[in-house]
């Protein structure tokens, strides 16, 4: 009986910063991808029915995506347990035992493909994580399938030229989708007064329901946003340390790393973070950087989302961040401003010749 070369995906997780790499790894070995509609109301009240209220809103979105799959009438779905991504650089335990987790609480007749990524174990490299990927399929040719994982990475490496050009994450997608690199000419770029930093994990920013659109709002609002996906992996590794921090967390640079680049950046004119209510990992990072931005007067917006987010109060607090921002940044250009000195001299031509006409 042939193997049904389809695998499904779901819109959450590393989906949002690592799809790019997936799309160009498994069309290379034929498997078609299957991925679940965007993130919809129901998505989220779907999922957060098979999870305890505590659990952070990304892994209750990302439930809901895996039964909108099922719904699909996908069999194969890639859940990856990414446990370390370096030595002793580690993910928190719900990302990690996300496997675990979905054969626990989804009971249905489905195949979770659950490769791992372990980099602080021995023999769980990304080529033994990707030779998982796709056992299932048949496919165990070592050399066929670094062939694909090259194709994976140019894929990938396009959507990063892209996004580090300052294009929209969604026509980076959509190019590097295509096979297609496309940059933008600066001189084509609508320039804006105030420049804010979005501090965010992928998941969470680039997810539209999650965040309500944030990056059409502040658009509409005259601001541009700079992230994580448009820096180096140098510049966040500088950007923690910079911080004062040392890495320990897969997604720091994400956080930390991002914050720690844009705070030391004078065009950047503050820091709006989102983070997941329930996050360990982010409360202590949101916290860090949080008192690094008050030692930079940077002013810092904290965002805090959960499935009960209503959009009128999230509307608000952006509209009034992006208010002092503009207030503040008039009063720095007002204070600078050089005030020429000059004595003045009335024009009395006129009246003099009308007095010795008269």
């Amino acid at each position: 009986m042939t193997k049904d070369m389809t695998i499904g995906i779901p819109r959450g997780m590393s989906f949002y910063n690592n799809y790019p790499f997936w799309y160009g790894f498994f069309t290379a070995l034929g498997i078609k991808i299957v991925l679940s509609d965007p993130t919809t109301k129901q998505t989220m009240s779907e999922g957060a029915s098979l999870v305890v209220t505590e659990t952070c809103l990304p892994i209750k979105i990302y439930l809901g995506h895996i039964l909108n799959l099922i719904k699909k009438g996908v069999e194969n779905i890639f859940v990856p347990s990414l446990q370390s991504i370096a030595p002793k650089i580690y993910n928190c335990s719900k990302i990690r035992g996300l496997p675990d987790l979905v054969r626990n609480v989804i009971k249905a007749d489905i195949n979770i493909i659950e490769p791992t990524l372990d980099k602080s174990a021995k023999h769980q490299g990304l080529y033994e994580f990707l030779a998982e990927s796709v056992k299932y399929f048949g496919i165990t040719n070592m050399d066929e399938i670094k062939k694909a994982s090259k194709q994976g990475w140019r894929v990938y490496n396009n959507f990063l030229v892209m996004m580090r050009s300052g294009m929209d994450y969604k026509k980076a997608m959509n190019y590097a989708l295509q096979g297609k690199v496309f940059i933008e000419e600066k001189t084509d770029k609508k320039s804006s007064p105030i420049n804010v930093a979005l501090i965010s994990h992928g998941y969470n920013m680039y997810d539209e329901r999650a965040t309500m659109k944030i990056f059409d709002k502040l658009e509409n609002m005259d601001v541009k946003v700079f992230t994580s996906l448009m820096l180096t992996d140098e510049q966040m590794d500088e950007g923690i340390a910079a911080m004062g921090q040392k890495k320990y967390w897969a997604n720091e640079n994400e956080m930390i790393g991002t914050a720690g680049h844009y705070l030391k950046d004078n065009n950047i004119d503050g820091i709006i973070s989102i983070n997941a209510f329930g996050c360990g990992p982010d409360s202590l990072m949101v916290d860090r950087i949080t008192r690094k931005a008050k030692e930079f007067g940077k002013p810092m917006l904290v965002l805090t989302i959960d499935e009960q987010t209503g959009e009128a109060g999230f509307i608000t607090r952006l509209e009034a961040f992006v208010d002092m921002l503009f207030r503040k940044k008039r009063s720095k250009i007002i204070a600078n401003a050089e005030i020429k000195e000059y004595d003045y001299v009335p024009q009395t031509n006129v009246a003099e010749t009308v007095f010795i006409e008269r």
